[in-house]
Parts: structure tokens; C-alpha cells; sequence
């Protein structure tokens, strides 16, 4: 029984070595071999005497069904012989029937090797049944432990020869009628067989290529396929070879796969133009100005006409042909070439430089509105006299800077200071001081005495120029709520100006904005910082 279990094992093992794949799932198998007992009254392993050649043959088959790349499932069955020996005498012999359900671990998954392999080696293991019989065994029933390995040489797809040895430990230790009670009794089958993998192959499109490998499954039955299911493309040109007017020559598909050398959608075979960008409805010839003529007919190719023109037409209705016609858009005088006069000057709208303007013919049709020898295009003052040298302005306050620039033009100033004077080196400094001279008490608009002297100071610059509009701006840091800190900075700010104004300031020169904590002039990261942004700033506007 032994014998036959070790058979049935290795046929188990013979089975699997040829693997299956997803289109073919099932695999039959078919082996022979010889087995070799081990036990309290055997032989041992791999001792292969002519005897043992002789009586321990078996044979088998199996059934398997692929699970994935690296696992099938088998079930297989053998019968044969086994004997045992001692010192070259039979100690015992027995028949075996032997079944057996295993899981397979293939190599060639891709992992470790690659699926189509020639040479695929696997490993396996499983628990099976086994009955042995005879005149010398103690008969019986055993559930051994099945493990081994082998190796499959692919010849086809479908077809594999296998080598598998095989190795079945019993349950028990009393068939060879000696219980030495270390279970040591086992047996080692070596088989050599063939194994056929079959299954039906699905093909929706009947090209002969599996479904499951088809990367084009809807390829009409008369289309021819490459190995991975999809049409030939001979060209390469990105149209199949079925449905390619053209197959020896790359094209387009919208040209069926034929050459488009102007790429114009018309094939060179029906191209009248075939190297000249067309139109379909032209067999491929352009027709630019799109009155139906093609261009190498149309003595106007580039403005629509019609026949009885020659392809030149009169687009903008002026009776002048289009040809002939110095403004074939937009409808002229015929003095004027067909060319507009809008504004009646004398000048043709494309040389007028003021073309919706009367204007004389010495300046280019443009007027001079206020009379300064600067025309009203250039003129950036046009309603007042000035020179060419300030672009048409004048200078009222004659400090350089035209008044079309000039941020102060009737009072003298400076260019540096965008023509606005200057305020005095003394003042600035007084300005400076303020930032920080003056205080208020802690957040409040009350202003410390410390601070009337400076206050009385900023007065004074106030009232001895008569020209200054000063501008009170509040700023605080960014402690506390950013809308109490606004009107903090607000009120401040005017708590200013009115001081000034009762130190004789003119209330029309003075006023007061608060911006609270949004224009800070340092980090309120740090009390310095807080401090330089908690501060008065004075700011001169110049009055006319």
C-alpha cells in the first residue's frame, strides 16, 4: 500500500509540473515510476537495486485546476507495488492504493522566473489516503503527509513531459508489522510522465486569439490579427490594415490611411493640389477668399468675387473692383482710388491721423485745437497753449515740469519733488521728530504735555506757510482689536489738529486721518517695533 501511495503521490506531483494558465485551467496527467520504502524492516532511500527496479513499479493519474500564476490545486490517484528488503531478502510486500489532494507553488509565476519558462521547477504539499494490502504487510488504512518537487519541460503549450519525486510520510508506524514507535515508516516515489493542459478558449470575435490575452476583443472576422488579437498595421500608420485604402503607404485616418502630403483631409490620389493646403469640396485646392473659385483660376485670390469678375469682386459696394481698389474693405470715392475721406478734409482716412477730426492737409488731416503748433493727437494739453518741447502744455508756475506732470502747477517747485517746492531741511526735521515726539497718554487721544512744545513748533511751520495743507495721519501697533485701534489712531489724529488750530493754524489747513495698525513701519513682533509703529506722521500738500 505504501508503494501505491508514493505512486499516487508522484503522479499527483507529475501533474502539476506541466502548469495550466488562464486559458487553459484544466490539465490531465499521465505517469509511471518506481518507489522506495523506508522503515524498521526497508531498504532506505534512493538505493536502487535491481530487485526494487524490478517489483516497485507504479502508475497513476491526476487532475489539476489553475488557481493563479503561482498555485494550482491537484487531485490524484495511483496504484503499484512495494517491497521492502533486508540485507537482499524480501522482509515485506504490499499493494497501495494511494489518493491524494495537494497545493502546487510554481516558479515560473513571473516572480521568480518567467511564465513561459521551457524549465518550470515547483514545490508542493498536500495529505492524501492510502490502503495497502498483501501477504507480507500489515494491511490497512493510513492519511499521510505528502510533499515534494519536480520539474516540468514544456514542449508546447499544451503538451509537457515531468520529472517528480515524491515523498509520502504514514500515520502510522505497524504496516511492516514492527511498532518501534518513532513513526518512522515513509516511502519516496520517482515518476516520469506526461501531462496535457486543456480548456475551452473563448474568442468573441473569432480571430483566434484567447479573449483573455485579445487586446482587441471587436476585430471583424476578416481582419488579420497579430499574437496579442489586434488587426495589422502594415504602415504603421495607425490604421488597420482592413480598413487601409493605402496599406504600403502611412497616411491618416482621415485620409483611410493614405498619404496627405499638405494635410488638407484629401488624399494624394485625389488631390488636384497635392501639395498646396486645399479644400475637400475643391478636391484639395484652395480657394482662399472662399467664393468658389480656386486660386489658381481666381485673378483675386485673396478677396471673395465672382465668376463674371474673375474671381475679384467689389466687397465694399463702391462700383470699384476689388482689384483696383485701394480700399476694397470700406466704400471710397472714386478720387480717392475708392479710399474714404470721413471727415471731408481732403485726406483719405488711411493717412489721416485724425480720421473722425477735420483737420488741414499740412498736419495729416489733425487739428490743432488750441492754436500752439502741437496737433490735437500729440497734444497732451489740447485745450491750452503750450510748446512742442512740453508736448503741447503749458509750464504756469515756469519750474521746469509742464503742467501735464506737474503734481503742484501753480506753485514753483522742484523736479525731484514732482514739481512741488520743497519743504526745509528744518522742517523735515521737525517732521522727523514728530513720529515719536509726540505722546499720548496709554489708549487714549489725550495728548501729554511732554508733547505742546513740539505741537507748537509743527504750528508755526503751518502758519508761515500760507501754501502748506497739513495732513495729520494716526498709526498705532497691532495690540487689541483692529476696529478700537482704528479709531484709536483716528481720534489722535485729530485730537492734533485741533491743538494746532488753537495755536493759530488755519482750520482749512488742517485735518486729521487715522489708519490704525495697517501701515506699519516695523515688526510688532517686538516692543521696539510696537513702539516705532504707535507714531504721528505729518504729510505737506501744496495749495494753488
Amino acid at each position: 500500500m505504501k508503494k501505491i501511495l508514493l505512486v499516487t503521490t508522484c503522479l499527483l506531483f507529475g501533474y502539476f509540473t506541466n502548469a495550466q494558465d488562464q486559458v487553459r485551467k484544466w490539465n490531465l496527467g499521465l505517469l509511471g515510476g518506481t518507489s522506495e520504502y523506508n522503515g524498521d524492516r526497508g531498504n532506505g532511500f534512493f538505493d536502487f537495486n535491481k530487485k526494487t527496479l524490478q517489483r516497485n513499479w507504479v502508475a497513476g493519474a491526476s487532475i489539476s485546476r489553475y488557481i493563479n500564476a503561482s498555485f494550482d490545486g491537484t487531485i490524484m490517484a495511483t496504484y503499484g507495488d512495494t517491497w521492502g528488503y533486508f540485507k537482499s531478502t524480501p522482509e515485506f510486500s504490499a499493494q497501495m492504493i494511494f489518493m491524494n489532494i495537494n497545493i502546487k507553488y510554481k516558479f515560473a509565476n513571473g516572480y521568480m522566473l518567467p511564465k513561459e519558462s521551457k524549465v518550470a521547477p515547483y514545490i508542493f504539499a498536500g495529505a492524501g489516503y492510502l490502503k495497502t494490502d498483501g501477504k507480507f504487510v500489515n494491511g490497512g488504512e493510513d492519511f499521510p503527509y505528502v510533499v515534494g518537487a519536480g520539474l516540468n519541460f514544456r514542449l508546447s503549450k499544451v503538451i509537457a513531459i515531468n520529472y517528480q519525486a515524491t515523498l509520502g510520510y504514514l500515520n502510522s508506524d505497524s504496516r511492516d508489522f514492527v511498532k518501534g514507535g518513532d513513526f518512522n515508516d515513509a516511502f519516496l516515489i520517482h515518476s516520469l510522465g506526461l501531462n496535457f493542459n486543456f480548456g475551452k478558449m473563448k474568442d468573441a470575435d473569432g480571430d483566434g486569439v484567447s479573449d483573455l490575452k485579445d487586446k482587441c476583443a471587436d476585430t471583424p472576422t476578416e481582419a488579420k490579427v497579430d499574437k496579442t488579437g489586434c488587426p495589422l498595421d502594415a504602415d504603421a500608420d495607425g490604421v488597420f490594415d482592413y480598413l487601409d485604402k493605402c496599406p504600403q503607404l502611412a497616411g491618416t485616418a482621415a485620409t483611410k490611411g493614405c498619404p496627405d502630403k499638405d494635410k488638407d483631409g484629401v488624399a494624394d490620389i485625389e488631390d488636384d493640389c497635392p501639395d498646396i493646403s486645399g479644400l475637400v469640396g475643391m478636391k484639395g485646392c484652395p480657394d482662399t477668399d472662399g467664393d468658389g473659385i480656386v486660386d489658381s483660376k481666381d485673378k483675386c485670390p485673396t478677396v471673395k468675387g465672382t465668376l463674371e469678375l474673375e474671381g475679384c469682386g467689389d466687397r465694399d459696394g463702391d462700383k470699384i473692383r476689388d482689384d483696383a481698389d485701394k480700399c476694397p474693405e470700406v466704400a471710397g470715392l472714386v478720387k480717392f482710388n475708392g479710399c474714404p475721406d470721413k471727415d471731408d478734409d481732403g485726406v483719405i482716412d488711411s493717412d489721416d491721423l485724425c480720421p473722425d477730426k477735420k483737420g488741414p492737409v499740412v498736419t495729416k488731416g489733425c487739428p490743432d485745437s488750441d492754436n500752439d503748433g502741437v496737433t490735437d493727437n500729440i497734444d497732451k494739453c489740447p485745450d491750452a497753449q503750450g510748446t512742442a518741447a512740453n508736448q503741447g502744455c503749458p509750464d504756469s508756475d515756469k519750474d521746469g515740469l509742464h503742467d501735464g506732470i506737474d503734481k503742484c502747477p501753480l506753485v514753483a517747485g522742484t523736479p525731484a519733488n514732482g514739481g512741488c517746492p520743497e519743504l526745509k531741511v528744518a522742517t523735515k526735521k521737525l517732521f522727523q521728530k514728530a513720529l515719536q515726539g509726540i505722546q499720548f497718554e496709554t489708549g487714549k487721544a489725550i495728548i501729554k504735555h511732554v508733547s505742546f512744545t513740539l505741537l507748537k513748533s509743527i504750528a508755526k511751520v503751518v502758519i508761515d506757510n500760507p501754501t502748506y495743507k497739513l495732513i495729520v495721519e494716526g498709526h498705532t501697533d497691532d495690540v487689541g482689536e483692529d476696529q478700537m485701534n482704528m479709531t484709536l489712531s483716528q481720534n489722535r489724529a485729530e485730537a492734533v489738529a485741533k491743538y494746532l488750530i488753537t495755536q493759530g493754524a488755519d482750520p482749512l489747513r488742517v485735518s486729521g486721518v487715522g489708519f490704525g495698525e495697517t501701515k506699519p513701519v516695523d515688526t510688532n513682533a517686538s516692543k521696539a517695533g510696537q513702539a516705532r509703529n504707535r507714531r504721528v506722521e505729518l504729510k505737506v500738500e501744496f495749495l494753488e
